[in-house]
């Protein structure tokens, strides 16, 4: 019996898999592909798994620091590399990109397509010993980089000329794909605007994000206690969890101490992201963050939702400021203020905003034209694989 032609997505975290690359492992299932999945074990394998995929525990780990671990980890995933022998694997973020890449040379695996899903932590302004890290981060996105057979996808503009005039990769390995996609079906705008019992309802500024500083979390706090001194009524909504693994998380302690002040509400971990954008009027996101296109932002325009955030990578390649929302001064909180202030005193800015963004992402964000984007660079490494699976 003919061997089936193998993909293997290896992602770090296994929510981070199911949240950014779920669709399109489902649509190279139904393209004919065994579909492998590596993460590290978490409470999602066992939704991987329901889904129909292979799943293979990693002894990576996203924040270890440990010597030891991170050469444990990498010789774990050569041995994976080397007993698989997956046609091609798709590797997503800083740790899988660099140790996928080697695992997979050491392996003689054939394709290798390395997501760059923005920046990061790393690639942030910072002292003496961040520049050091990140020198070395690029040094090793470099010598990955230099093999034949290998494709990087960057998710903004931004990161991909970064890599460019640094010389980390040749232009001919570089493909732009604005971000993960985002389901227009699950995430559309609602039919009707809430109300509360009283039949009046407050606007609510909603941001949802792993909590950490970098994603502008005491900014938006900030700028909610000067919103509502000024007299403006709103409701401001934070929405998301502290990522323990990040030195720059938000401690609970703190969320706490904000939401019994009573300026903003925390919600914690949110599982229906769709009904919560349909209960919110301005999504904000004030990011420090290099991000590659925040998923929250792609999924409140497809929701019909005006926003706000900051000028930076990413972010500017879904907000439209004047026509879909507003782009701030990073770290600047009376841009901030005064940008939602505009949207929280207009209603029909907001919806003519949230019209806009609608249209904008059914345009160039669906996780169609993602996926389509990406199998193209698969059938592009691929070649006769790719013709034969077709026949199929």
């Amino acid at each position: 019996m003919k061997k089936k032609l193998t993909i293997l997505f290896l992602v770090t975290d296994d929510w981070f898999f199911l949240m950014h690359r779920k669709a399109l492992a489902l649509a190279a299932q139904d393209a004919g592909f065994q579909v492998l999945v590596a993460t590290a074990p978490g409470p999602k394998v066992k939704e991987i798994e329901g889904l129909g995929f292979t799943h293979y525990p990693l002894k990576m780990r996203r924040a270890s620091r440990n010597p030891f671990r991170e050469v444990v980890g990498l010789f774990d995933l050569v041995k994976l590399y080397r007993c698989l022998q997956p046609d091609i694997v798709h590797q997503v973020s800083i740790k899988p990109i660099i140790y996928g890449s080697l695992a997979a040379q050491i392996a003689g695996v054939p394709a290798v397509v390395n997501a760059v899903t923005g920046l990061g932590f790393v690639f942030i302004a910072g002292g003496r010993l961040k520049n050091i890290l990140r020198s070395l981060v690029e040094a090793a996105y470099r010598f990955v980089g230099k093999r034949t057979g290998v494709r990087f996808l960057f998710e903004n503009p931004d990161d991909l000329d970064h890599f460019l005039k640094k010389q980390i990769i040749a232009s001919e390995k570089a493909v732009l794909i604005l971000g993960s996609g985002v389901d227009v079906k699950r995430f559309k705008p609602q039919v009707s605007r809430p109300e509360s019992e009283s039949g009046t309802k407050k606007p609510v500024v909603l941001l949802a994000a792993r909590l950490l500083w970098h994603k502008g979390i005491r900014e938006f706090v900030e700028a909610a206690r000067i919103l509502l001194c000024k007299g403006v009524e709103a409701q401001f909504w934070l929405a998301g969890m502290p990522d323990s693994s990040n030195p720059a998380a938000v401690p609970v302690s703190r969320l706490l101490f904000w939401h019994r002040q009573g300026n903003i509400r925390w919600l914690g971990f949110q599982k229906d992201m769709p009904a919560l954008y349909q209960q919110a009027d301005v999504v904000c996101l004030p990011t420090r963050y290099r991000e590659g296109i925040p998923v929250t932002l792609l999924e409140a325009a497809a929701s019909g939702k005006p926003l706000v955030a900051t000028d930076m990578p990413g972010c500017r390649e879904i907000v439209r400021s004047g026509e879909n929302g507003f782009l701030v001064v990073p770290g600047d909180i009376s841009d901030l203020v005064a940008a939602l202030e505009k949207l929280l005193l207009d209603v029909q800015l907001r919806d003519e905003f949230g019209l806009n963004g609608r249209r904008l992402v059914e345009n160039g964000f669906s996780d169609k034209k993602v996926i389509s984007d990406t199998f193209a660079v698969y059938k592009d490494l691929l070649r006769e694989k790719w013709f034969n699976l077709e026949k199929s």
